[in-house]
């Protein structure tokens, strides 16, 4: 099967476990992946096991215990892994993993990964700290500034500059296939977002009060309203719910879906 191709620095890359995406512009700093569907996590029988989680940890170059996950719940709350020996636990793929949607660390010894199958994964790197960080963002983080919130940790963590930092917004389901309600709509107006970026973000749906809604364009106008400059900032503009066959959608699938993982280790 021909792979889709993606826009700006992206590329595939053939792994062990099947094709993933990587961005050029982000490999030089952080080691890093998007899975797809071929990998076991794609399948809904395995969207959350052990075995799915130990193929991408294999593919990161760490022991299972080092790829360091959250329990995800659609909002900005942030993670910070600390180094070895530092005093602070580090959370583990074990059961009761934190609720957050957000992971940083600064410790190569380990990596961090964050699932999706609609909802935006995005990988930062700080080319000058070595500090790296994901995060998972639906529309509903999105709408809590989940982007920004990411930014402003990894400042406040790791002392990390917007300008150092290099981002990769991997694939997500594209505005042509997800036509929300007025309650999407409003979450943004009420959070404070600008009509000028409301007006890139979501267009006229086929249906009254409803609007088709850029995930990832979002993302991108987050990032760099953080600070990072628009060219350090690269989108994948690949459509989980259009290219099903190598990605997972929960929009078209539903309970059938399997998840993509988005991984990231620091180079030290």
């Amino acid at each position: 099967m021909s792979l889709p191709v993606p826009t700006g620095t992206f590329r595939w890359t053939e792994t062990p476990a099947g094709p993933a995406l990587v961005c050029e512009a982000l490999t030089p700093y952080a080691a890093h992946l998007f899975t797809t569907r071929r990998w076991k996590l794609g399948s809904a029988a395995s969207a959350d096991s052990a075995d799915g989680w130990r193929e991408v940890a294999a593919a990161m170059d760490v022991d299972g215990g080092d790829l360091v996950r959250v329990h995800q719940v659609h909002g900005k709350s942030v993670v910070v892994v600390r180094r070895r020996g530092s005093g602070e636990s580090r959370p583990g793929p074990e059961p009761g993993l934190p609720d957050a949607d957000i992971l940083l660390t600064r410790d190569p010894a380990v990596a961090l990964a964050v699932q999706s199958a609609d909802c935006v994964p995005i990988l930062i790197a700080d080319r000058k700290s070595g500090a790296v960080a994901a995060a998972h963002a639906g529309w509903r983080g999105l709408a809590a500034g989940a982007p920004l919130a990411a930014v402003e940790a990894l400042a406040r963590e790791f002392g990390t500059r917007p300008e150092d930092l290099i981002a990769a917004v991997g694939p997500s389901i594209g505005a042509a296939r997800y036509e929300v309600d007025t309650a999407v709509l409003s979450r943004f107006q009420q959070n404070g977002f600008s009509i000028e970026h409301i007006g890139r973000w979501f267009y006229d749906g086929e249906r009254p009060d409803h609007w088709y809604f850029d995930g990832s364009q979002s993302a991108h106008d987050q990032l760099a309203v953080a600070g990072i400059p628009r060219a350090q900032v690269h989108v994948a503009r690949l459509c989980t719910a259009t290219h099903t066959d190598l990605l997972c959608s929960y929009r078209r699938e539903g309970r059938a879906s399997g998840r993509m993982a988005a991984a990231i280790r620091a180079r030290g």
